[in-house]
C-alpha cells in the first residue's frame, strides 16, 4: 500500500531533533510520499535540506494569512526563487483566517496575489480556509483559482460546501478532524466527495487524529486517518489508498 500525506510541516521547529526518524516511521506505515509547505523563510530553507534528503518529499510554498502582512515583493522575489526547484509543486498553504487577527484587507490582497503568482507560473495551490469559508469561495471563484490545480486542505466544511469547492474545480483533502466526535458534518462531507477528488493528510504537527489526540500529530498518521475515512466509505484502505495517492500525484503532477 502507498499513502500520500498531501499537507504536512516536517520542515517546522517541532521536528527539528527528530529527522530522519519521523520520514522512517512514516515508510514503516506506508506513507511513501508527502507533501512538506513551508511559510517563512526559516521553514523554506529546511525544507529545501528535506528535498534534497528524501526522494519522498516535494514541496510547497507560500505566505499563510496569518502573515499576510508581511507579504511584499521582495517576499513574492523569494518565493519565486524557492519555487524555481524542480521538486517545488505548489504554491501554499495560501488563503483566509479569521480566527487570527490579521487584517482581512491585508490577507484579501495576500492571497489574490498568490493567486496570480501561481497562475503564472502554471502551479497550483494550497488552500488553508478557517472561519471564513463564504469569502474564501468567492474569492476563489472570482479568480478560478483552481485552473491549474488546487487543494482545500484540512477540509472541514458540511457536504453543501464541499460541492461547491469541488464544483470550482478543487480536489478535497481531508485530516484528522474528520475522526473527532463534533465533525459529523465534515464525514457528510467525505461520503459526498467523488474518489477521484479525495485526498488525506496530517498538517503535521497539528490535528492528531483520534484516537491519538494528545500527541504530536506526525507522517505516519496519515495511515489512521486513511484507514478511518474507509471504514466510513465502506471501502478497503488499500483502495482509498491507491486512490488517494494517485490523485495527490495528478493534482501536483507528479510523475512515475
Amino acid at each position: 500500500m502507498n499513502i500520500f500525506d498531501s499537507h504536512t510541516h516536517i520542515n517546522s521547529k517541532e521536528f527539528a531533533n527528530d529527522l530522519p526518524d519521523v520520514v522512517w516511521r512514516a515508510r514503516a506505515l506506508d506513507v511513501n510520499m508527502m507533501l512538506v509547505l513551508a511559510y517563512d523563510q526559516e521553514s523554506a530553507d529546511k525544507l529545501m535540506e528535506l528535498l534534497e534528503e528524501f526522494p519522498e518529499v516535494y514541496g510547497a510554498i507560500g505566505c499563510h494569512p496569518e502573515n499576510a502582512q508581511l507579504y511584499d515583493h521582495d517576499y513574492e522575489l523569494a518565493m519565486k526563487q524557492y519555487l524555481s526547484h524542480p521538486k517545488m509543486v505548489a504554491v501554499g498553504e495560501i488563503g483566509l483566517d479569521y480566527h487570527c487577527d490579521t487584517p482581512k484587507k491585508a490577507q484579501f490582497e495576500a492571497l489574490n496575489r498568490q493567486i496570480e503568482l501561481a497562475q503564472t507560473l502554471h502551479l497550483p495551490i494550497s488552500i488553508h480556509n478557517r472561519d471564513s469559508i463564504e469569502d474564501c469561495y468567492e474569492i476563489l471563484k472570482k479568480t478560478d483559482a483552481a485552473k491549474n490545480g488546487g487543494i482545500m486542505h484540512s477540509f472541514n466544511g458540511n457536504a453543501a460546501w464541499a460541492e461547491k469547492f469541488l464544483d470550482l474545480g478543487f480536489m478535497l483533502s481531508y485530516s484528522g478532524v474528520c475522526t473527532f466526535g463534533n465533525a459529523s458534518e465534515v464525514r457528510e462531507a467525505i461520503k459526498r466527495t467523488p474518489l477521484d477528488r479525495m485526498l488525506v493528510e496530517t498538517d503535521a504537527p497539528y490535528l492528531t487524529p483520534m484516537p491519538f489526540r494528545g500527541r504530536m500529530n506526525e507522517p505516519l498518521m496519515t495511515r489512521y486517518t486513511l484507514e478511518f475515512i474507509a471504514k466510513e466509505l465502506r471501502i478497503s484502505a488499500e483502495d482509498l489508498a491507491e486512490k488517494t495517492y494517485e490523485n495527490t500525484k495528478r493534482v501536483l503532477r507528479i510523475n512515475g
